[in-house]
């Protein structure tokens, strides 16, 4: 499976962004279409990468994308049929979309961005700087480009993957439950099975436990991902898919007046706001609330609605344990009043072992927690795919199954992780995703509360959010 190719693709493909996503898939790519080096080309802002380019005989062309330059930088890079792979930060991904559309190209991003100050400008309101936001103003391309070329939103690993893992989670969950429903077809099946298995949470579980040789130092941010990305996120508003059952609002929280009403924000940043959860290795842990694209468009497309009201809707948010060395920075950046630090670190080569752990954690069932995802070990990433380590592999992977996918299914228009066929991505990404598989589990965050100290608890529904926060 490692060599095998899925499809041909005889356009071009014009890589926007280098870090380490796009480092990382470019090898995949090549292995995996039939596409030659000279039909691509790299346009990215730092220089980063400009080895990994000329490795692979790639053009690398250093220069940032803007609001002023991008129409005519573009302009001749991408026409009809051709691919344009949105890797970057700071770059708008509605503008760019607009662009493909209008070229008749391909688009795919692993997450919605704006242009720059989009995330931290003190003078839009939380609301505007939102997830939530920037995927009504995405959708909103539907309705002008109905019959579009097809642009996939927010396909990497979360957001992105996770979504094809929880169609499997519940897939399952049915299986072992007994529940006798055909293969879910449309949007309503899958949230009337979700509704039907009684699931009131889901969890994007991430534990990260990569270790470097080189440790953190002092006013250094350390991640095993994008700094940039990760920053930005945690910066803004924390967000959470707003389920049915839930019967305490946080305090600190508020809805959006537009919009499909999914979701719900924290008048706080995702990066100083945690949450308990569990997965299989580490069992129970505390992570960061951090922003995802997939907390929204989960929620809403399990959405079960009648007569205009929303009968059932499952709460979904991400929760972030990070390397530890990361978690070093998160505190570090916090406490210097969200600046951040003169160094940046990405690490890669240096890593020496670790896991990171990823999966959707479906809880409300009669069996119990359901955990379903990907154990990928450092070794075991170094082993099936160049310059990736555990956690870059499974977005490129995920990245990888988003663009087969497009291209099997060109004109399919605007699209989430949600619309497309999770088990042709899943077959794709699978052999770079270590270990995939789903593990019962019978904790909740009731676990050992009332040992220590008393808490205001929800005792009779542990799955309600009160629960879940950490305050």
């Amino acid at each position: 499976m490692l060599d095998k190719k899925h499809t041909t693709f005889r356009g071009r493909l014009v890589i926007v962004g280098f870090g380490s996503i796009g480092q990382g898939v470019l090898p995949l790519l090549l292995r995996h279409l039939e596409i030659a080096p000279p039909q691509i080309s790299i346009i990215t802002a730092e220089p980063r990468g400009h080895d990994v380019a000329a490795e692979y005989g790639i053009a690398f062309d250093q220069t940032a994308l803007t609001q002023e330059n991008y129409r005519s930088k573009l302009d001749r890079a991408i026409g009809r049929g051709d691919f344009l792979l949105n890797l970057s930060v700071d770059v708008s991904s509605t503008a760019l979309i607009e662009l493909c559309q209008a070229k008749a190209s391909l688009y795919l991003d692993t997450c919605i961005e704006p242009w720059p100050g989009g995330y931290t400008d003190p003078n839009l309101p939380p609301a505007a700087r939102s997830n939530y936001a920037l995927r009504e103003s995405a959708l909103a391309l539907r309705t002008r480009f109905p019959q579009g070329s097809t642009a996939v939103l927010t396909h990497g690993a979360n957001p992105g993957l996770v979504s094809h893992f929880v169609k499997q989670a519940l897939t399952d969950l049915a299986g072992d439950a007994g529940v006798d429903t055909a293969a879910p077809q449309t949007r309503t099946d899958w949230a009337r099975l979700a509704q039907q298995l009684g699931i009131k949470v889901i969890h994007i579980a991430e534990r990260d436990t990569q270790v470097a040789k080189v440790p953190k130092d002092p006013d250094e941010f350390v991640n095993t991902w994008s700094i940039d990305g990760f920053v930005s996120e945690g910066s803004q508003p924390a967000e959470l898919g707003w389920g049915t059952h839930e019967r305490h609002f946080p305090d600190d929280g508020r809805r959006h007046d537009f919009g499909s009403g999914a979701a719900i924000y924290l008048l706080r940043p995702g990066a100083a706001t945690r949450v308990r959860s569990w997965t299989p290795l580490e069992g129970p842990y505390h992570g960061f609330l951090i922003t995802h694209g997939e907390s929204v468009s989960i929620a809403d497309f399990l959405s079960v609605v009648e007569r205009g009201e929303v009968r059932y809707r499952p709460t979904c948010h991400y929760v972030y344990h990070p390397c530890d060395d990361a978690v070093l920075s998160l505190h570090e950046f916090a406490g210097k009043n969200w600046q951040l630090q003169a160094r940046k670190r990405l690490m890669m080569e240096e890593i020496y072992k670790g896991t990171d752990e990823l999966g959707v954690l479906l809880m409300g069932a009669q069996k119990g927690i359901y955990w379903y995802g990907s154990r990928l070990t450092i070794d075991e990433a170094r082993r099936v795919a160049p310059h990736n380590n555990a956690t870059s592999l499974q977005v490129t992977a995920a990245v990888l199954g988003g663009v087969v996918w497009a291209l099997e299914h060109p004109q399919a228009g605007v699209v989430e992780p949600e619309d497309l066929d999770y088990a042709r991505v899943l077959e794709v990404a699978r052999p770079y995703l270590g270990e995939v598989m789903g593990i019962y589990g019978d904790w909740t965050p009731l676990d050992g509360r009332a040992r220590l100290f008393p808490e205001d608890l929800d005792r009779e529904d542990p799955w309600q959010f009160k629960n879940v926060r950490v305050v």
